[in-house]
């Protein structure tokens, strides 16, 4: 227990001052190359308020404007840098010490990192595409109907790989049992995948999704811990710690928004972590924020497609907030709070049912 304990806790700091020290190159190299949006994203799938006067008068600043947008990419160099030195000192040292500290292995970690890696240069894509691009189709990034398209592939390739590399077609229902979907498996991956991207919309406040996502990272670390998959126990983990790092320059004003390099890359690896651990349906719980924020911007479209009518002032609904006049400040903390309490909630769920 102790030498799993260890092997998750010296990897988490690593990456976490791993974070630390690479970030000030990175920021020079952001600023050099002036890596910020030149308009905001208006695709009103995505965010059915973004080009609202209500949204406008409280986002869209010269500051916002001019922060730098690829900011994820700190967390997934952290996690990729960190990996890497732990692998390698584990085949160079002679101890066992480094051998054990090594989490990167066939059977638990090397498909999760794989598919962090891919989605997050997936999503430094679509930004550099919203940067550079003046005109024309991609102005913004990639359509969402492009996007969308995008994860669903992501999907497709995940559920095949657990359909039929590891003989995966059932889901585990919290105190009931397991699930069987069959074939069934495979659209149920993809949509998982898909609604976990949309709740990459909580990206919208300094220091909001940073804080939420390195609480469920570090939710699934237990978890995982619980179950014994010590290896995905310490991804999780340092893809906690390099949150943090990224945090520790987020905090308001933030230098930096995580963009889609973060947020797609995260979300991605989040759902492969819950079916990894077949905590899926608990995947709301652990991740209330995402599933509320997801929801709200699901029900601002729905209500004024069909009904002609707002549900929210504006969506998703940490705006909302904003626009109710709470602080930036506030809704963050609160948003913190609420996230750890119901983590806490799902981890209880996962290990007891």
């Amino acid at each position: 227990m102790v030498d799993a304990a260890l092997k998750i806790f010296i990897p988490t700091a690593l990456a976490f001052f791993v974070g630390i020290g690479i970030t000030p190159s990175l920021m020079r190299l952001f600023f050099k190359y002036r890596l910020w949006k030149r308009n905001a994203r208006d695709d009103e799938n995505i965010n059915p308020d973004r080009m609202s006067a209500t949204f406008q008068s409280l986002h869209n600043t010269d500051d916002e404007l001019r922060t730098p947008r690829v900011g994820g990419s700190i967390i997934w160099i952290s996690v990729v840098a960190t990996a890497a030195l732990v692998w390698i000192v584990s085949k160079i040292s002679p101890g066992d010490v480094a051998h054990r500290m090594n989490f990167v292995s066939r059977n638990q970690t090397l498909i999760p990192l794989f598919a962090f890696v891919m989605a997050s240069l997936v999503g430094l894509y679509d930004d550099f595409l919203g940067i550079f691009v003046k005109s024309g189709r991609f102005v913004n990034g990639f359509t969402r109907t492009h996007m969308f398209a995008i994860v669903a592939l992501f999907g497709l390739i995940g559920s095949w790989w657990f359909y039929s590399k590891l003989g995966v077609s059932s889901v585990h229902i919290p105190f009931d049992g397991a699930l069987h979907l069959g074939l069934w498996f495979i659209p149920f991956f993809i949509f998982i995948a898909l609604c976990t991207f949309s709740s990459g919309v909580i990206d919208g406040i300094d220091g909001l999704a940073g804080g939420v996502m390195a609480t469920i990272y570090s939710s699934y670390a237990l978890i995982s811990f619980f179950q014994h998959q010590i290896d995905i126990a310490v991804l999780c983990a340092v893809v906690a710690g390099a949150i943090l790092a990224f945090l520790w320059f987020n905090i308001p004003p933030a230098r930096f928004y995580m963009g889609e390099t973060g947020m797609l890359g995260l979300t991605t690896l989040l759902t492969v972590i819950a079916f990894m651990t077949d905590t899926v349906l608990l995947l709301p719980i652990i991740a209330f924020p995402l599933a509320v924020t997801s929801a709200s911007s699901a029900l601002q479209i729905f209500s004024k497609k069909y009904f002609g009518k707002k549900i929210f002032k504006v969506a998703p609904i940490h705006h909302h907030f904003e626009a109710l006049g709470w602080s930036r400040e506030k809704i963050t903390m609160r948003y913190w709070v609420i996230c750890v309490i119901f983590a806490i909630f799902g981890v209880i769920a996962a290990l007891i049912s």
